[in-house]
């Protein structure tokens, strides 16, 4: 690794602008970052993906590797990721780096607790949720009906226990008993408000407009009428700053904010989006998960709130996860199966029309492993070049930048050549349960959402309330283009229920919860935490 200090100057930082937090990663102070809004800004490229499999599908190396590419062609390229959660990192998936010789580094410090972005977030998140519970053991006004509570707090690991609990047991001293829960905090309001945050004013506003709870004649309550915004922005003033580090060739990267792609917006902060296009010619990104989440968020919440315009997209792909799309075991994905390859490639296409639904052009990444086969490759390049587009193969776990050079080159192409034909999906005035439906066909390729009565009531509520305009949040299983996980490939004829509908009126938008996805994730039968430890010479190993 190269000084912070060093990979800072490659991007025209000053000195005095470059916080370091020890040798290998800093943060940009918030006043530069500011000043930055006014200076042209550069290309905007989105990496997403088919829908995971158990195989993996590299979106995050393709990502650091398409940035390194492009630097390796001579353009100044900033990679802008979102920090990993603790929950992943010691559940299933493991850490968020990377891999090979396409990685983000110091690995360790990035994957655990990193500048304390998160746990600022939970701190913020938490005061607001102490201050609701004594603004309830005080009497204090408006008076909250303890029934009507919609904040609920927050911790940054996977604990299936906390999802629902009760609160101020053990008598008037310890305040008022009430059911509660925890969500995981990439799943927060908080978060939410920090990665869609212009600034620090913007945050503060953001934070004043939660909506917390009721009163028992049905009034809402914001944070700002228990005066608890002001010291969320103070709990949240150095975490809003975006931290640099770097890849290992030695290219900036700005990895700041995280929230999950399945139940919030999957997106890193506009901040750090914002910044890198002001010190960059071209900004790489990732959105969670599969294109039917990650990307239609990105586009949809994150460009139309910021008023980003992205130029070009690039989708990943395996020839293990178009095989596991066709109904391969696990265990036999490394096999050639050019018919299963070819059966996989519906789940690919409907990726492929998702990303030009936003009239965002595409070309397709294949993530190479070793047991691919020459006639697999062929098979997903052909397929894909009848469908208008182009497939590359990137070979970066192995060559690096190297390995992705000939697809750097031809995103560059696209987004210097893109005539703005970007567009949302629906307008800010289509009334917010036709905006649920209109993603459940237009994206997921549904007939069309089962609305509870309970969700349907909340809908209507908050149209009524001039919350109509906001854009949409679905929560919904990332494994599936539909709401059930079991639907592999590019499943037909099937409806998305619609169970809740919650508003998250400071982060500007409303989620609807699909399915049976939940906002706190439990812990795997086998989880990565079994892995870690830390050997004699105090290095972590095991953080995959």
């Amino acid at each position: 690794m190269r000084p912070i200090a060093e990979i800072a100057a490659k991007l025209g930082v000053p000195t005095d602008a470059c916080m370091p937090y020890g040798h290998y990663k800093a943060k940009l102070d918030s006043d530069f970052v500011t000043s930055l809004d006014q200076r042209p800004h550069g290309k905007l490229v989105l990496v997403t993906a088919v829908t995971p499999t158990v195989s993996g599908e590299g979106k995050t190396t393709v990502a650091i590797a398409l940035n390194d590419g492009l630097n390796r062609l001579g353009k100044k390229a900033v990679l802008c990721l979102r920090e990993p959660s603790l929950g992943p990192c010691f559940g299933l998936k493991g850490g968020a780096t990377g891999g090979g010789r396409s990685q983000v580094v110091p690995r360790e410090e990035i994957n655990l607790h990193f500048t304390g972005d998160f746990h600022a977030i939970a701190a913020a998140n938490n005061l607001l949720a102490a201050m609701v519970d004594h603004h309830l053991h005080r009497g204090g006004k408006p008076a909250l009906d303890p029934k009507r509570i919609t904040w609920r707090r927050t911790i940054d690991l996977n604990d299936r226990a906390l999802r629902n609990i009760t609160v101020g047991e053990g008598g008037s001293t310890n305040g008022i008993p009430r059911e509660d829960g925890f969500d995981i905090v990439p799943a927060s309001e908080v978060m939410a408000i920090f990665c869609l945050a212009r600034d620090r004013a913007d945050l503060e506003a953001r934070l004043a407009r939660i909506v917390l709870g009721r009163t028992s004649d049905g009034q809402q309550v914001r944070a700002s009428d228990l005066m608890a915004h002001g010291a969320m922005s103070a709990l949240l003033r150095e975490a809003l700053a975006p931290n640099l580090v770097q890849t290992l060739e030695h290219n900036p990267a700005l990895i700041h904010g995280g929230p999950f792609a399945n139940i919030a917006h999957g997106c890193n902060s506009v901040i750090a989006t914002r910044t890198g296009l002001a010190l960059g010619d071209y900004v790489v990104t990732e959105a969670g998960f599969g294109s039917d989440l990650g990307a239609e968020k990105f586009f949809n919440i994150k460009c139309r709130l910021a008023g980003l315009t992205p130029s070009a997209a690039v989708i990943v792909v395996t020839t293990g996860s178009l095989k596991a799309h066709a109904g391969v075991e696990p265990d036999s994905l490394c096999h050639e199966d050019v018919e299963a390859v070819h059966k996989g490639l519906p789940n690919l296409f409907r990726h492929l029309e998702i990303v030009q639904t936003f009239g965002v052009p595409a070309v397709v990444a294949i993530n190479h492993h070793e047991n691919d086969s020459a006639a697999e490759i062929d098979t997903i390049q052909q397929a894909v070049r009848g469908y208008g587009s182009e497939a590359f193969v990137c070979t970066h776990w192995t060559q690096g930048g190297e390995g992705t050079e000939e697809l750097a080159t031809h995103v560059t192409a696209m987004a210097d050549r893109n005539d703005e034909q970007f567009h949302l999906l629906y307008p800010d005035d289509l009334p917010l349960i036709n905006k649920a439906e209109t993603i459940a066909q237009r994206i997921y390729g549904a007939n069309g959402i089962e609305v509870s009565a309970e969700a349907r009531s909340q809908f209507d509520r908050l149209q009524s309330e001039g919350y109509g305009d906001l854009p949409i949040c679905m929560a919904k299983t990332p494994l599936s283009l539909s709401a059930d996980r079991k639907l592999i490939g590019a499943p037909e004829g099937f409806s998305i229920p619609i169970r809740e509908a919650r508003l998250s009126a400071g982060a500007g938008f409303v989620v609807a919860l699909t399915g049976k996805v939940m906002t706190m994730p439990g812990l795997p039968a086998n989880p990565a935490a079994h892995k870690i430890h830390v050997n004699s010479r105090g290095e972590i190993e095991g953080l995959g």
